[in-house]
């Protein structure tokens, strides 16, 4: 006789339409044995299924449900898969553009790159915000843009080593605790990636639409789609692509050179079926503005790179128009 085991019973039931006998102690399992087994199978997969669903539900009713932030009407995100792409560069001047298009809009900068803030220097601010009667934060402002920053509240060089619950309640004070006024617009400098932060953010908040920013450089597009990904399943309007430092120009003989490459960033927007917003160059002016916290827009405003980013912020706005009708 056989010895009868496990591994063997699991075989012969993988042999389908097979009517197979196998003896125990003077026995058969016969086919109504097999289509028990195969019943419970499925009776577990029933289970399994209902008990992911009762799962999924418990943790929708546990996230934050969202809501807006007082006096702002409709916030940007700027976002990117990866640093190094020039997004917070592109926040800046993108809300600055905004401004300068239509000097009746009123706009805000809040920068939530905790580990990396990169506002107070791009706009050329330092110094902690006071608070107003009702406990609030106001934010510091310069060039008429009312910015806030976890760099106003450490040391310049002070490392944040901080864990997630930490982050995430820096995160809400940012969100919750500023007095923005009244604002049209509030364009958030996310950090690069799609982590936490990106997360607890769009599940606060109502967010108009994002913004992607990326280099033509292949390595950087595959994290640009990573990033466009996220906020389509977090249902997020992504309202498109910003593709920067797309040529670089020889200041001596104008030969233009794609240093990162041509054109990737409008192949991945019609890949993604999103918008392209349009182009930044790779130049000196906007690195040296940057440096000196005068934002290319407003220290050249008549310069063909403050033209670009005025460019970007005009497709920003009718995209707006566009999701919103």
């Amino acid at each position: 006789m056989a010895q009868f085991t496990y591994s063997r019973l699991s075989h012969l039931l993988r042999l389908s339409g097979e009517k197979t006998r196998v003896l125990r102690t003077g026995t058969d399992l016969n086919h109504g044995a097999t289509s028990c087994v195969v019943v419970k199978r499925c009776q577990r997969s029933v289970d399994s299924k209902a008990l992911q669903e009762r799962q999924r539900q418990q943790m929708a009713r546990g996230l934050p449900k969202q809501k807006p932030i007082t006096g702002v009407k409709q916030v940007i995100v700027v976002a990117s898969g990866k640093g190094g792409v020039g997004k917070s560069t592109t926040a800046v001047n993108l809300a600055l553009g905004l401004m300068a298009n239509d000097r009746s809009k009123s706009v805000g900068l809040l920068d939530a790159d905790v580990y990396g803030p990169s506002v107070p220097k791009l706009m050329n601010l330092r110094g902690n915000p006071e608070l107003s009667d009702h406990n609030l934060m106001i934010p510091l402002t310069n060039y008429g843009l009312p910015c806030m920053s976890m760099g106003f509240l450490v040391e310049d060089v002070a490392p944040i080593v901080w864990r997630g619950l930490m982050v995430m309640s820096a995160i809400e004070k940012l969100l919750r605790q500023v007095d923005w006024g009244s604002l049209d617009y509030l364009v958030v400098d996310m950090p690069p990636g799609t982590g936490d932060v990106q997360l607890s953010i769009t599940q606060n908040i109502p967010i108009a639409g994002a913004v992607i920013v990326s280099t033509p450089q292949d390595i950087a597009l595959l994290d640009a789609r990573r990033g466009a990904e996220m906020f389509k399943k977090v249902n997020v309007p992504v309202l498109g692509l910003v593709q920067n430092m797309s040529v670089f120009q020889c200041p001596k003989c104008n030969h233009q050179t794609h240093i990162f490459g041509s054109d990737g960033a409008r192949q991945l927007a019609n890949t993604l079926g999103v918008t392209f917003l349009g182009d930044v160059p790779l130049h000196l002016n906007i690195r040296e503005t940057s440096d000196r916290g005068q934002p290319v827009v407003v220290s050249s405003p008549d310069s063909p790179e403050a033209e670009a980013y005025r460019k970007v912020a005009s497709a920003v706005v009718q995209r707006l128009q566009e999701s919103s009708s």
